[in-house]
């Protein structure tokens, strides 16, 4: 009652927006490394986790947090899917579910979840300033105010404890051992999704080092479960697991036949290992809270999956991820107009890979994607989920890849995968734009905060040097000239960068004619609907990857 009334006299007194405002400015002032792979700037005699539990002990969080009924899942790639599809599962299961993930794509609010939504404004600013003066009032010079995740995380405690959610699915943020999530010492059940090699600038560079820190989070006799793993990662995993006596459980991908007809709500052929990893956790989490019994002994399921599992199964969202989205600005409420031929189509095809393993899975994802949709045509309807349903109208095809990537990864391997996948598909690109993301890494934003349409004095040194390594793919290694290094980007891409043919790429006069380095986001959102407007006999499928800064600043392009 007495959070009510407060939302209730912020709400009459018109200081929501500021309020939130302020929320994020206070967020972003919690930001203590410039870029990612930097090292923090906290100086503390206590150690991150000694520091979570001091925190978590001042907002006297202590057995609220122990009293959470936790599944908490690490991975290199397919975490975020497979604690989605664990959250759905068991919210159809009929239990209230709170759901911790990261990063956000395009409000910070994305990232707690309370039975399948975004919390509100109103029911996440109350405990934000609830937990932000609390944490304020005890700071001292060897305990500051947390950093960032860490005050996400102890908020997102906060958020369970008091909403007192029936099941908490944690995500962990990086690595496992010392992630700041690890302060969780009695989860119900734990879940490593598929490893590969991330965050080597703080994990290590062998997948033995990765997967040490992964296996960080099994605790004493408590289940695990994992997916087939390469036998570097597995030996690791289980040598862990036998130490401290925990019952670890390779998990194979989900049987098709299992859905009896349903398809995965989220897309790709990766994501049938996420389910079968996230049934595995569900089935644990029931058995062992004693709740399968009571729901499930009497259904005569053998093998099958109950239809709790399966509406989970066919309803988790997670946007960013293998999603699909045409473009507003080219939809029109005329269905006569389209079948006319009169505007053109524009696709975007959106996934925040960056890793080599889930660009290849992204790279298989979208081969797949645009060749279920048939040559030269169009969509009558494209699902969020990701599945196509075929129209009837010829259209010239061209696909272009929008990308960047964060300085700390490797274009040399990312790019060359991406392309590679997708060519052992039949699929290939006419064309590739390279551009800053809007968002940086040292400010929280929201979905309404401003969007620059141009960046002053934008450093697009590594914007270039994206379109050297993609131009080596695409001539060769002798196809570069010595007046290639470009120092002027484009403010828009130019006209002839989807006017050319493919066959007329190699450099001349020091240009690169398949792909553009542009300083502007928002202009090459709104130069493509120009041309997919202007040419309706096109249809203009958009690849957005390398990077989830990226994916969300074009979601929130496409939003406004």
């Amino acid at each position: 009652m007495e959070r009510n009334t407060v939302i209730g006299e912020n709400k009459q007194n018109g200081h929501l927006p500021s309020t939130y405002d302020a929320a994020m400015e206070a967020l972003s002032s919690l930001i203590t490394s410039k870029r990612r792979g930097d090292k923090s700037a906290i100086n503390s005699k206590y150690s991150k986790l000694d520091r979570m539990m001091m925190y978590i002990k001042i907002l006297g969080l202590e057995e609220p947090v122990e009293g959470l009924k936790i599944i908490h899942v690490a991975g290199t790639k397919g975490k975020g899917s497979t604690c989605t599809f664990c959250e759905a599962i068991l919210r159809e299961c009929g239990f209230k579910t709170g759901l911790f993930t990261s990063p956000h794509l395009i409000d910070v609010r994305e990232r707690f979840r309370l039975d399948g939504s975004d919390i509100s404004e109103e029911k996440f600013l109350h405990y934000f300033w609830e937990c932000w003066s609390q944490l304020k009032e005890n700071v001292r010079d060897d305990l500051p105010m947390p950093p960032l995740f860490q005050f996400l995380t102890v908020l997102a405690f906060k958020i369970f404890a008091s909403e007192k959610v029936d099941v908490a699915i944690i995500e962990v943020g990086l690595g496992g051992t010392r992630d700041s999530t690890n302060v969780i010492k009695d989860p119900v059940v734990c879940g490593v999704s598929p490893l590969g090699m991330d965050h080597m600038e703080t994990l290590g560079d062998t997948l033995e080092q990765i997967a040490s820190h992964k296996a960080g989070i099994f605790k004493h006799r408590v289940p695990a479960f994992t997916v087939p793993q390469l036998s570097e990662a597995m030996d690791v995993l289980k040598g862990r697991a036998r130490d401290i006596s925990v019952p670890l459980e390779v998990v194979a991908p989900l049987n098709r036949s299992k859905l009896k007809g349903k398809e995965l709500s989220l897309s790709g052929e990766h994501q049938f290992t996420n389910a079968g990893l996230a049934v595995a956790l569900c089935k644990s989490w029931l058995r062992r809270t004693g709740n399968w019994e009571k729901l499930f002994q009497h259904a005569g399921l053998e093998d099958n999956l109950p239809d709790a599992f399966l509406r989970g199964l066919s309803s988790a969202r997670l946007s960013g991820r293998a999603e699909i989205v045409l473009d507003p600005s080219t939809e029109s409420s005329d269905a006569a107009e389209v079948r006319e031929n009169t505007k053109g189509d524009l696709v975007y095809y959106l996934d925040g890979a960056h890793s080599p393993e889930s660009m290849e899975a992204c790279a298989r994802w979208f081969a797949s994607a645009v060749k279920e949709e048939g040559p030269h045509k169009s969509f009558d309807q494209v699902s969020s989920n990701g599945h196509v349903k075929q129209g009837e109208n010829k259209k010239v095809t061209k696909n272009i890849l929008l990308f960047n990537c964060m300085d700390v990864r490797d274009p040399q391997t990312l790019l060359p995968t991406l392309v590679d996948t997708c060519a052992l598909s039949g699929t290939y690109f006419a064309k590739a734009i390279f551009v800053p993301s809007l968002s940086t890494y040292s400010k929280v934003t929201s979905a309404t905060s401003a969007i620059p349409f141009e960046i002053p004095s934008k450093d697009l040194t590594w914007q270039f040097n994206l379109q050297r390594v993609w131009e080596k793919i695409i001539n060769g290694k002798d196809a570069l000239c010595e007046n290639s290094d470009m120092k002027i980007p484009e403010s828009s891409p130019p006209q002839r960068l989807i006017n050319e043919d493919v066959s007329n790429c190699s450099p001349s006069d020091g240009e690169f004619s398949c792909s553009a380095v542009v300083s502007s986001l928002p202009t090459t959102i709104n130069w493509l609907r120009d041309y997919a407007k202007e040419n309706p006999s096109f249809r203009i499928q958009v690849l957005v990857t390398g990077s989830l800064h990226l994916v969300g600043d074009v979601l929130k392009l496409l939003r406004r």
